[in-house]
């Protein structure tokens, strides 16, 4: 039988699996060969819908297991608690996780937006010496953010900060190395607040994108026309497929470095 699903969680702890039950399959005989395949799952969870809103959860139905769906979950070293039916998380990014905390530099000020249950601030915070501000707006997971700072012993790295970043990052204007956008479907809607977040020097943006073919074209004439507008020139200096969601619609990553334009 092939089954798409994930397993959020861990053998110590206990684990969730999300599944996509194909059309015609009894949901009972996947959960069961699920648990057969895998006897540390406590609770098999069906997809039913989208993810949608600003919190970008997903409706889950419990098919088999138990009512509980709290885990933590571990990843490189580091520990995870969450409710996958409460907040958004996504295991399969684990290695793009590690992957963007390479490019980071000790002693920088990082502003995190749409920060979750706290997965990229964890694991740039765990390898590299930095200062991260994480605005997260679902209260869910800003709780479960910051017991997850606890508990990897991070709390004098990062700074969880509960609210929307459209009225926040204002505030926080020129103070920031670098900015991290790990949203897809939106982080379009926040480059101002990225670029405005950013020290008047300049500095770097991981713009995060989902679309087609034409997505690295689209994404990047949308972030420079923006740049442009408040007087910013930003130089496409990395890029990634993160994901596929389907076929020929990928999750990207963008990397940007962003300076004054010269005056001629």
């Amino acid at each position: 039988m092939r089954i798409a699903y994930d397993l959020i969680g861990s053998r110590e702890t206990g684990a969730v699996a999300i599944v996509d039950v194909p059309e015609g399959m009894d949901p009972l005989k996947v959960a069961e060969e699920i648990l057969r395949r895998h006897p540390h799952v406590k609770s098999v969870l069906r997809k039913a819908g989208g993810r949608e809103g600003d919190y970008r959860t997903r409706p889950l139905e419990l098919i088999a297991g138990s009512q509980d769906t709290e885990v933590i979950h571990k990843e490189h070293g580091y520990k995870l608690k969450l409710d996958p039916k409460l907040v958004y998380f996504s295991p399969r990014e684990a290695t793009e996780r590690q992957l963007l905390s390479d490019l980071v530099e000790d002693g920088e000020l990082i502003f995190l937006m749409f920060a979750g249950v706290g997965p990229y601030a964890i694991a740039i915070a765990r390898r590299k010496s930095v200062q991260i501000v994480g605005v997260e707006i679902n209260s869910i997971a800003v709780r479960y953010f910051q017991e997850n700072i606890k508990i990897n012993g991070l709390s004098h790295k990062i700074f969880p900060i509960e609210g929307d970043v459209s009225y926040l990052a204002p505030a926080m204007r020129g103070r920031f190395d670098r900015v991290v956008m790990p949203l897809p479907l939106g982080a379009y809607r926040f480059i101002r607040e990225a670029l405005i977040s950013l020290k008047e020097g300049g500095g770097y943006v991981h713009f995060y994108y989902w679309g087609g073919e034409d997505a690295l074209k689209q994404a990047e004439s949308l972030f420079k026309r923006e740049a442009a507008s408040f007087g910013l020139e930003a130089k496409s200096i990395g890029f990634r497929v993160v994901s596929s969601y389907a076929p020929r619609v990928d999750k990207i990553r963008i990397d940007f470095f962003v300076k004054p334009m010269l005056v001629k």
